[in-house]
Order: structure tokens, then sequence, then C-alpha cells
């Protein structure tokens, strides 16, 4: 994912397209930050996981960002916030629709062998595990949380 998103980094460059130049050089930026912090912590670069959870933050800052640009009137703000999103959305993988959400959710309740609230993070990791970047695990453990709730402690 690294080299793509560098090789379309320079053709954006070449092309002279500044939004997806500047939007792709932060990228790059955050995922070094990240390899520094890792390397601090005596590890190698981030891996693909990582950069796909990294990648799901820049795409929720920013529609936070527009919305409240949205909310102040400042529409040409919002519209680059936007432009941003679109471009960072070309990296990861199909979100996954809500049905397939849903039977992934039972597959991870089966495969854990979940019985109840106090295995949620149980189900909640391999949900990430198996489906990194697909899911909104904000809206996952919601449900997760609601499909547990119903068997007990």
């Amino acid at each position: 994912m690294r080299e793509k998103i560098s090789a379309d980094l320079n053709a954006a460059m070449k092309a002279g397209d500044k939004q997806r130049t500047a939007t792709l050089r932060l990228v790059m930026a955050a995922i070094k930050d990240r390899d520094i912090d890792a390397r601090g912590a005596g590890r190698e670069e981030v891996s693909e996981q990582d950069v796909l959870a990294l990648l799901q933050k820049m795409v929720k800052q920013r529609e936070e960002s527009a919305a409240i640009y949205d909310e102040a009137g400042r529409d040409e703000l919002a519209t680059q916030e936007r432009e941003e999103i679109a471009i960072i959305k070309d990296y990861l993988p199909q979100s996954m629709g809500e049905d397939e959400v849903a039977t992934a959710i039972d597959e991870a309740i089966a495969a854990t062998g979940a019985a109840g609230l106090r295995d949620m993070g149980k189900v909640v990791a391999a949900l990430k595990e198996k489906y990194p970047g697909r899911i909104d695990f904000g809206q996952a453990s919601k449900v997760v949380k609601e499909k547990l709730s119903g068997r007990g402690g």
C-alpha cells in the first residue's frame, strides 16, 4: 500500500494535481510518523492493518471537520475536506454493507464462542483481524453489544 501511495504521489506531482499531491503528502507524513513511533517502541514499520486504521481515522477526522465547516457556513473548506476524503478513500478497501457486517458479526460470535457481554472484546478483535478497513467498528461494536446482551453476562 505504501508503494502505491508513493507512486500515486509522484504521478500527482507530475500531473500538477495540487489537491491530490497535498493530500497524499499528508498521508505519507502520517504513515512516517507512525513508523517513527513504532521504531521508538522497538518494532519495525507499521503493518498494512495499521495503515488502514490510520487512513480510516484520517477520513473520520475530515468528515467531522467538513460537518463543522458546513455549520459555520465555510463551504470552500468543507468542499476541500470532502475532496481529501475522496482521495483517501481510494486506498481503503470497499466497505461492507449492513447485511455483510451482520453476517460477519454472527460468524465472529460463533467462532469466538462468545456467551455474553464480557466476550465483546474477543468478538471485535476477531472482526478487526479478519476485516481490517472494511467495517465501521464504532457501529459494529454497538451491534455486537446488542447481540451479546441477550445471551447473559
